[in-house]
């Protein structure tokens, strides 16, 4: 780099310059200064090596980058519990509902089947008059259940079942009148086995007008699988009570019911605080 040539001026302080020689030394010595400025303020610009404002010093040292968060694990949602048909008069209800959507959706299927479509006028209208009993049946518990719980107490009622027929050929008469017999004679039992645990006189009258029309039912369809017969009222549905002869309608415990009419039902529920019978609680 080359350097600028600073010149200086020696003056003679004699006294015989006067003002004059003391005004030229001013001059020249103020020259000399800002000389000296510029070479200063010159070297600076061209020292690379030196950033006025910017602290010097060593590089930092890099940032570790953040170890990556180990995914969560997916938490599986909890399977709902079953619906537990509850106790008392509103169990008993629950339970009775749970066979009429059973029966009511049994009979829809039966329609839709080419058994029935095929099947005489006669045979019809007994499945359409079964299939419309069923229905209504099945409508007024839904209501007398939803009453009787309250409103906002609707999680209290049974939900709309889901069934299992791949056993039932809906194309062949005797898979249709068989498994027909089978829900009508557990329908019977189920509340001749019911009606002594229910607290409510209005409800027990209802599921004794209820529990005849079932057992017509039933004397229907085996009047059709053998008719001219005495199986309208065999001896395989009759039992004896005090020895007073084979002469009544037997009846089933809801556990007994629900095991035989399980493998229907798809839709899983219990029965674990239904009211024991005779004591209504």
């Amino acid at each position: 780099m080359k350097r600028p040539v600073v010149k200086v001026d020696f003056v003679d302080e004699s006294p015989k310059n006067g003002k004059f020689k003391s005004r030229r030394r001013f001059i020249k010595i103020g020259g000399l200064a800002f000389a000296g400025s510029s070479f200063l303020m010159y070297s600076c610009s061209e020292d690379d090596d030196f950033n006025p404002g910017q602290q010097q010093g060593p590089d930092p040292e890099p940032e570790e980058p953040e170890e990556p968060e180990e995914p969560e694990e997916p938490v599986e949602p909890e399977e709902p519990a079953a619906f537990d048909l509850g106790s008392g008069d509103v169990g008993i209800l629950n339970y009775a509902y749970a066979l009429e959507q059973l029966e009511a959706a049994f009979y829809t299927a039966v329609r839709a089947g080419d058994y029935y479509s095929g099947a005489p006028a006669e045979e019809q209208e007994l499945i359409d008059d079964l299939y419309n009993h069923e229905v209504i049946h099945r409508e007024f518990f839904r209501a007398a259940i939803t009453a009787a719980v309250g409103e906002g107490n609707e999680d209290m009622v049974l939900p709309d079942l889901e069934f299992n027929t791949d056993s039932i050929d809906f194309n062949d008469r005797t898979s249709v009148l068989e498994t027909a017999r089978l829900l009508e004679d557990t329908g019977v039992a189920a509340y001749n086995g019911a009606g002594d645990r229910l607290e409510s006189a209005t409800y027990l009258t209802i599921a004794g007008k209820i529990v005849s029309v079932e057992a017509r039912h039933a004397s229907a369809i085996r009047s059709l699988l053998n008719p001219q017969s005495a199986d309208f009222a065999g001896d395989d549905i009759l039992v004896d009570i005090q020895g007073t002869g084979v002469a009544y309608d037997r009846a089933a415990d809801p556990s007994e019911i629900i095991s035989e009419a399980g493998g229907f039902i798809a839709t899983e529920f219990t029965a674990d605080n239904l009211p024991s019978p005779m004591t209504g609680s």
